[in-house]
């Protein structure tokens, strides 16, 4: 198994597909499947029927898991898309950098 690149709250922007070119945050991660959850990016419209009384059906439009692969890393400095570097910190601890303009990410 891989690592993710990407973790819940990054800005991530679409590489491929039909939401190619757009930006959002991640809302959650599935690491076992390498897919991520993105807001505003994979709608599906799903129809639902009332199961309970007072329950409303109608049809909803969710948000739906994309491949990790597909998305890259936004730096928050440069507002550009791009690969992470990760560098130690004279403290020992280990931090994600933008490959782009060099800021801790």
């Amino acid at each position: 198994m891989s690592k993710m690149h990407i973790r819940a709250g990054d800005t991530v922007m679409v590489m491929s597909g039909k939401d190619k070119g757009k930006k959002g945050k991640v809302l959650s991660v599935v690491t076992d499947k390498l897919q991520a959850t993105v807001e505003g990016i994979n709608i599906a419209t799903k129809h639902t029927k009332p199961r309970r009384q007072g329950d409303v059906g109608g049809i909803i439009k969710k948000e739906i898991p994309v491949k990790a692969c597909k998305l890259i890393r936004v730096c928050p400095k440069c507002n550009k898309p791009t690969r992470l570097g990760h560098k130690i910190l004279p403290d020992g601890n280990k931090s994600r950098v933008c490959k782009k303009c060099g800021e801790l990410i």
